[in-house]
């Protein structure tokens, strides 16, 4: 399995919103969503619309078993009001076109990130590039690694620093200007 790493450039998500948001709602609310909450895609495929018209989003992490509550920001309600205008509370959010009702699969996910890292020349990127972005803005606001260490259940905040690729990022700046002679 290849390394992705998270988009940390606001102009260039900005750039993917406006393309998805022409091309595919569905595609679009999948990459607000992630960027937007830090869940990962097999429990982002899973939310129904009845899971995203509260307050919160509850739901029991489908990799650790954990409950999770994350409050709906006011940005992240608001598209989520216009996505699921007129749909049924039991309908799944990213509904595929085959069958009834049925939630698209990881893959299609997948191919969803390759057509926007292939449309705008990215490399490593893939479904958890979505996870790694908010994990990166999360901090990045608000400088507490321990609140995003809880938020990925990770157990040691080094592992979160690395996931987001802040070390990285900060060893690179150190060797920009780093010189014995």
């Amino acid at each position: 399995m290849n390394t992705v790493q998270p988009i940390t450039d606001p102009e260039l998500i900005a750039d993917i919103l406006d393309y998805l948001r022409q091309v595919s709602m569905r595609n679009y609310m999948l990459f607000y969503i992630g960027i937007n909450t830090g869940f990962r895609i097999s429990d982002i495929l899973r939310f129904r619309v009845r899971d995203v018209i509260g307050t919160h989003i509850n739901i029991r992490e489908k990799k650790t078993k954990k409950e999770k509550r994350l409050l709906i920001s006011a940005v992240l309600r608001r598209e989520l009001k216009a996505f699921v205008e007129g749909r049924q509370p039991h309908e799944y959010l990213f509904q595929s076109r085959q069958g009834v009702n049925r939630p698209i699969g990881r893959s299609m996910a997948y191919k969803i990130m390759r057509t926007i890292a292939d449309v705008f020349k990215l490399v490593e990127v893939g479904c958890h590039t979505l996870r790694k972005t908010f994990g990166y803005f999360h901090y990045k606001t608000h400088k507490d690694i321990v609140l995003l260490q809880n938020h990925f259940n990770h157990s040691a905040y080094k592992i979160t620093l690395r996931y987001i690729g802040e070390l990285q990022e900060t060893m690179d700046t150190s060797m920009k200007s780093f010189r014995i002679v």
